[in-house]
C-alpha cells in the first residue's frame, strides 16, 4: 500500500480550512539571568564573529546560562569576601542601616566591575 504525502514527509499536521499545516513547536530555552543577558549583548555588539559562531553552531544557548551561573557565583563570593575584609557585619546593619547600605552598595559595585572585567567582557 502506498504511503500518503503526509506520511512521506514525516511529522504531524493539522487542518485549517483547506490547508494542512505542520505542528511546529519552539524548543524550550534555558532561563538566562542578568549576567547571561549582558554577556549576550556584549558578544553581539563587540565580538560579532564569536557571537555568530556560537549562534550558528547552536552553542549560544549553552554558553549564556553557563556564563550567568559562573558570574553569579563569582559576584556572591566577592561580596561576601569584601564584606568580611571590611568588617561589615549584621551588628553594623542593626546599629546603622544607612552606613551598612552605603558600604554594601559600594562593595556590590566593585564586585560587579570585577565580574564584568573577568567574565562578561572577556
Amino acid at each position: 500500500m502506498e504511503k500518503s504525502l503526509f506520511e512521506q514527509m514525516g511529522g504531524t499536521y493539522h487542518q485549517e480550512g483547506d490547508y494542512f499545516l505542520p505542528d511546529l513547536s519552539v524548543p524550550e530555552l534555558p532561563a538566562i539571568g542578568i549576567w547571561g543577558q549582558r554577556r549576550r549583548q556584549y558578544l553581539k555588539n563587540h565580538c560579532q564573529a564569536l557571537y555568530t559562531a556560537l549562534l550558528l553552531s547552536g552553542k549560544l544557548n549553552d554558553h549564556l546560562p553557563e556564563a550567568d551561573e559562573q558570574a553569579e557565583a563569582m559576584f556572591s563570593q566577592l561580596v561576601k569576601q569584601m564584606a568580611k575584609c571590611e568588617g561589615i557585619t549584621e551588628q553594623l546593619k542593626a546599629d546603622s542601616q544607612m552606613e551598612w547600605a552605603k558600604r554594601m552598595n559600594n562593595i556590590r559595585n566593585r564586585a560587579s566591575e570585577v565580574v564584568y572585567a573577568v567574565l562578561i567582557f572577556s
